[in-house]
This record gives C-alpha cells, sequence and structure tokens, in this order.
C-alpha cells in the first residue's frame, strides 16, 4: 500500500502510470486556504486530518485566467490551493536527494499540473521530485496598503508560500524517502527568479542546499512601483486602493482587473516599458522578506552557501513573439522607441544588427508595401529576450561566482526538430528535455513536434546533469572560476548540430550595462 504519514496526518498516492517503480501522491496540502481571514496573510499550517486522505488528483490551481493545453483552469471558489505532489522511487532506499520545482508563468499563470513537469523521469533517476502551487497575480505578489483597521499585509505572499512549501518538505519529506538535508531548489522564468529571491532571503537560509535557474526573468518591484499597480488595478475593480476595499474585491475580479490593466498598456505604444510585455507582478523588493534586486543581493554575497546551475535559451523571446503577448516591433521608428524606453544605447542595437546576418533595415520607400519586417522583428526579439532572460540569467551566475559561490553555467541551442526541420531553442523549450517528458503532445508546440532519437538522446544528457547536480553538486562540466576568463559553458545541442557562437552578444552588454527592470 502506497500509504505515507507525514504530521498532519496519513496519505494514500498510487503508481505512475508511465512507471510502476514510482509513486505519485498529488494535491497534497501543505498549508491552509489563503481566503477568508487568511487573504492576504503569510501561509498557516494546514489542518490535520484524520484516516487516509486519497492525494490521487492535483489541487486547484491559484486564481488566474489563463487556460493552458493539458492543465486544470481555475474556477471561482477554488480555495485548497496551496498544495504540492510528490513522485518517488517505490522502493527507495531512503536519503534520496530532492527536487522542488517552482512553474513559470509571469507570476499570473501556471501549475504544478502543467505536463510539462511530470516528474516520473526524474524520479526513475534516483530524485524524490516535489511540485507545487503557490499564490499567483494580486494573491500572490500584489501590495495591499496598511489602514490601520487590521494587521499589515505582507508582500511577496508567493515567495511565502513557496518557503512554506519547503519548511513542509524539511518536515515530511523523509517520509517518503527524501533527505531533507539534500534539497535541491529549481524554477524556469518566474519560477527561476522566485528561486533567486529565496536564494537572497534570510527566511529560507537552509531550507534548500542547491538551486537550478532556467532562463530567471530579470524584473523586482520597488514598493512604489507595486503600490502604484495596486491602485491601477482597484481602480479597474472600482474598489479604493487600500486593505478594506482590496479584501471587498473578489479574486475573480481582480483577476479580470489585472487582465484589463494588461490589455490598456498592450494597446497604448506611448506607455512605456510595460506596453512591450505588460508582466505588472513581479517580487517586491521589500526590505524585509527581499532586500533587494536578487543581482544585487547576489553580488554582496546573499546566498553564497547554495551550489548553483543556471541555464537559459539562446532564442528565449521568440516564442514570447510566437503566442501573440508580444508587441510586433517591425520598424526602424518602433525598435528606437523601444530601445529610447529600455535606455538601451545605439552601439548595443546597431551591434545586434551588425551579428544577425539578415536583420537590416527595410527601406522607407519599401516599408508600408512589406506584411512583416522580419530582419527588424529579429533585431527586436533578440534584444528583447537576452534583457529580460539571457543576460540576466548569465549575470546571476557570474555574480554567484565572483561572490564566492559554486556556480554552473548553460545554455539550451537545441534548434533542429524530430523531423529536421529547423525550430527555436526558445523560452520554455528547454522543460520538457530536462524533465524527461518529450512524450506529451500538448508540448510539441514547444519542441517542434514528436521527438526524434536525437532529441530522446538530448533529453537523457539534460535530465541526468539535473540528476547528478541534485546529488552530488556536479552536472558534469567545470563550474564558472568568478574571473570570467576561459570559463567553460555547456551547450546543449542534439548530436551533430551545427555548432554556433552562443554568447556572440555578451560583449555588447559588457560594454552598455545590463539595466535592472521593474515589472
Amino acid at each position: 500500500m502506497d500509504v505515507f504519514t507525514t504530521r498532519a496526518g496519513r496519505v494514500r498516492g498510487r503508481r505512475s502510470e508511465r512507471d510502476p517503480g514510482i509513486v505519485t501522491v498529488r494535491g497534497l496540502p501543505y498549508a491552509a486556504p489563503p481566503f477568508g481571514a487568511d487573504r492576504f496573510r503569510e501561509p498557516r499550517p494546514a489542518q490535520a486530518w484524520d484516516g487516509v486522505r486519497e492525494c490521487t488528483a492535483f489541487g486547484p490551481v491559484a486564481p488566474q485566467s489563463a487556460e493552458l493545453p493539458g492543465s486544470p483552469a481555475w474556477s471561482p471558489g477554488d480555495e485548497d490551493i496551496l498544495t504540492l505532489n510528490i513522485w518517488a522511487p517505490a522502493d527507495g532506499p531512503g536519503g534520496l536527494p530532492v527536487l522542488v520545482w517552482i512553474h513559470g508563468g509571469a507570476y499570473v499563470f501556471g501549475s504544478s499540473a502543467q505536463p510539462d513537469f511530470d516528474g516520473t523521469a526524474l524520479a526513475a533517476r534516483g530524485l524524490v521530485v516535489v511540485t507545487l502551487n503557490h499564490r499567483l497575480g494580486f494573491e500572490g505578489f500584489g501590495h495591499v496598503p496598511a489602514d490601520g483597521e487590521g494587521p499589515a499585509c505582507p508582500d511577496n505572499r508567493g515567495l511565502l508560500d513557496q518557503i512554506a512549501a519547503l519548511e513542509w518538505v524539511r518536515d515530511n519529506i523523509a517520509a517518503f524517502g527524501g533527505s531533507p538535508g539534500r534539497v535541491t531548489l529549481a524554477g524556469q522564468s518566474s519560477g527561476a527568479t522566485s528561486v533567486a529571491c529565496l536564494m537572497a532571503a534570510d527566511r529560507a537560509r537552509g531550507l534548500f542546499r542547491r538551486a537550478i535557474l532556467h532562463s530567471a526573468v530579470n524584473a523586482c518591484a520597488t514598493v512604489e512601483g507595486a503600490a502604484r499597480t495596486t491602485a491601477e488595478v482597484a481602480a479597474e475593480a472600482g474598489v479604493p486602493a487600500t486593505r478594506t476595499g482590496l479584501l471587498a474585491a473578489s479574486p475573480q475580479s481582480l483577476v479580470s482587473a489585472s487582465d484589463r490593466v494588461v490589455d490598456r498598456y498592450r494597446q497604448d505604444p506611448g506607455s512605456g516599458q510595460r506596453h512591450y510585455d505588460p508582466a505588472i507582478y513581479g517580487p517586491v523588493a521589500d526590505g524585509d522578506l527581499l532586500p533587494s534586486d536578487p543581482l544585487e543581493a547576489w553580488a554582496a554575497g546573499a546566498g553564497a552557501e547554495v551550489e548553483l546551475l543556471v541555464c537559459h535559451t539562446t532564442e528565449e523571446y521568440w516564442l514570447l513573439d510566437a503566442v501573440g503577448s508580444s508587441a510586433k516591433v517591425t520598424t526602424e521608428q518602433q525598435l528606437g522607441a523601444f530601445a529610447q524606453d529600455f535606455g538601451l544605447p545605439p552601439q548595443l542595437v546597431n551591434g545586434y544588427r551588425d551579428r544577425l546576418p539578415d536583420a537590416v533595415p527595410v527601406l522607407d520607400v519599401y516599408r508600408d508595401r512589406l506584411p512583416d519586417a522580419a530582419p527588424i522583428l529579429d533585431v527586436y526579439l533578440a534584444l528583447y529576450g537576452d534583457l529580460l532572460f539571457a543576460e540576466y540569467s548569465s549575470r546571476l551566475a557570474e555574480a554567484h561566482a565572483r561572490a564566492g559561490g559554486r556556480a554552473f553555467l548553460s545554455r539550451f541551442d537545441r534548434r533542429c526538430g524530430g523531423d529536421g526541420g529547423r525550430v527555436r531553442a526558445w523560452h520554455c523549450a528547454d522543460i520538457p528535455f530536462a524533465f524527461g517528458n518529450l512524450h506529451e503532445e500538448s508540448l510539441h508546440f514547444l519542441t517542434g513536434g514528436p521527438p526524434g532519437p536525437a532529441d530522446h538522446e538530448l533529453s537523457h544528457r539534460m535530465a541526468d546533469a539535473w540528476a547528478a547536480f541534485a546529488a552530488q553538486g556536479d552536472p558534469g562540466w567545470a563550474p564558472l572560476s568568478g574571473s570570467g576568463e576561459g570559463d567553460a559553458v555547456r551547450v546543449w545541442r542534439t548530436s551533430g548540430e551545427e555548432a554556433r557562437d552562443t554568447g556572440a552578444f555578451r560583449d555588447l552588454w559588457r560594454a552598455a550595462g545590463l539595466p535592472l527592470l521593474e515589472p
């Protein structure tokens, strides 16, 4: 019987359909539902139960408007959202390394139920895999002003949920064969930046030993910036921007109001940085849980005791363009406005143009006749992807190494699909490879279609690297030296795929400097 005893009570899982040697436990509460009297508050422990709790289905997702392929949607009234899932070897010896996964989704969508994150293949490599849901959007990252009528509501409630999940792992994971002293915290996109924030947070110290960051996003809010967002969302919801007013607004109304604020930025080319990809929520450098942007905190030595593995894709932003969440930039005027809005110097933009062989300006006389000025779009997408993800991720790894930490850096550059056609090495494409979930049909949009033998071989190598890092702190190549000279960077490609210079733009950023962005 696959029954396990936690501090709150006993739970029953079931064997994985993919591998009967792996037991899965799904929808296990690690904290109480964060609504009612607990809304906008720190997470509280889950209530204990009698008997055996059936944990064979994923728990409800956090309030959001997104509907993702292969994943459940949020329904108003779903409240027991602080749950986690476990994949573990059914007959494991105990003391196994643990990998805890935080999903991405711009802090407003996503869940642990996404097919990308099935932990079966990693558990078969001797890991105990944990995935979790946490509060998103305003519920998780909106700033709630104090009004003197009740206890103050903390910023970064989504991060506090993640800490609560890590505390649950510390206290309970031994029952599933895992070691609380061998925890690796991993995440992608906003999940990666969440991991970076927890490395800088004193309250999370000692809860994990290693960290894996894929495509960390350059976005950390000030308290003042978060308060401005609250004012916009509250006005759209028709409530005062106060604790009492915001509590009176339902989660559904705040999701809808947030979506309308986002749409307004998307429709307004003159609205500055938020026009291009209007993500309005993110971690808040509140001086309490989070002292500063993670890059600044790491440079000062925060989290230096944590061993680190960083990866980014080489064509990050092409995914955001493909799904229509990014503004189109196809003219010189638009490209110039983009550079000005983000404070990017002309030499940086021109450097990208020079190093992208097909990225040449479209002559004014032809511009109106062309449906899509793809070369200019390529310059924009390459610049924006590096600004938001690739350069920021690389600098995190380098800052960690310079501060005395152990850091490994890699890049995902697989650009040949299973049928031999060219695909993009874009945002999220690396995750099905690392989790070993290429078989999932709903993920074929990310990976360019059904996988071929070379794809499966690449997936095995990436999953093996994750497992080795979680177990021993060594993914299979040399760590960064801290000096930046001659550092080894692992580039993930399929066997026989043509190599190219994946760090071709890094010297341009070193000369120009990287602006730290706010959501």
